[in-house]
């Protein structure tokens, strides 16, 4: 791609993402990822009423009369996000292809952050870590990350989910809010999530296509793995054939719902042929009044 090519494209996806972190996600951003906890800011002259707990005692002698301790959220945090760039990205029917709505998805997210004050950093992965960018601040940092997001090309087409969370919860010590972003094809990786959870705050973001939920009528169709390299034929214009496609999708999406559950970790579907904004606000809200 030209370098004029993808400035523009940049350009492009800050200009929408970051209006809608500014005019729509900010105040959900906020209430729905909470600091890690009250931090000293201050302190003030005793009035009836303040908690004597809070009393500094230091400065009570000094000064020989009572003064308290002012506290406030601690807000600084470690967004990470979890990107899967492997194969079945490159697929989409309706409006766009999967890696694009990641790519927005990424750089929303990012900027909600960082009007925040807080870092971002990502992993890229297929079946193994194809790039890791450390968390850091800023409008640069950000626009680095839209970029790679554009034209990062992976080695490798299959996916391990696994193995980047494992990857992850090894290279990030201190506990972050972690966006895993998959269509969630690939091998099992329960085990890997529990431990990522009980460390981190994860939440999973699911992109699906309209078209891996059911099949069109239209006759013979060669379907190819763009994963494996496998191709299957299938006739569409058998109802059963169809059908039986719809039960297999509908099965993977009550696993993955109670695979989630099991490990506790909000999770939220993000189509191809819709907006985002409603899902993501939904999960914000839903994290925001707990």
């Amino acid at each position: 791609m030209e370098t004029s090519e993808l400035l523009k494209k940049v350009r492009t996806i800050e200009i929408k993402t970051r209006g809608l972190s500014s005019h729509i996600f900010s105040g959900e951003y906020h209430s729905a990822f909470k600091g890690r906890g009250m931090a000293f800011s201050e302190v003030r002259e005793y009035v009836p009423g303040d908690d004597i707990r809070a009393i500094e005692w230091n400065v009570t002698a000094r000064f020989n009369h009572p003064f308290v301790k002012i506290f406030e959220e601690e807000r600084e945090l470690t967004v990470m996000l979890l990107v899967d760039i492997s194969g079945s990205g490159d697929f989409g029917t309706s409006n766009q292809f999967k890696k694009n709505l990641v790519t927005e998805l990424c750089a929303v997210l990012s900027f909600s952050a960082i009007q925040n004050n807080d870092k971002t950093g990502v992993i890229f992965f297929s079946d193994q870590v194809e790039k890791f960018i450390p968390p850091k601040k800023g409008k640069t940092h950000i626009l680095r990350i839209i970029r790679e997001l554009i034209e990062f090309k992976p080695e490798h087409t299959r996916t391990d989910i696994g193995m980047a969370l494992r990857f992850m919860t090894n290279a990030i010590k201190k506990k972050s809010i972690v966006f895993l972003i998959s269509d969630f094809i690939g091998t099992p990786f329960e085990d890997a999530l529990k431990i990522a959870a009980r460390k981190h705050d994860v939440v999973a973001l699911r992109v699906v296509d309209p078209r891996e939920e059911t099949l069109p009528n239209a006759g013979l169709m060669r379907l190819r793995d763009a994963e494996t390299g496998k191709e299957l034929w299938i006739d569409s214009s058998s109802a059963a054939a169809r059908e039986q496609y719809r039960k297999n999708y509908l099965k993977s999406e009550s696993e993955l719902k109670q695979l989630f559950a099991r490990c506790g970790v909000d999770a939220a579907r993000l189509r191809t042929n819709e907006s985002y904004v409603q899902p993501l606000m939904n999960l914000f809200k839903k994290r925001g009044t707990r």
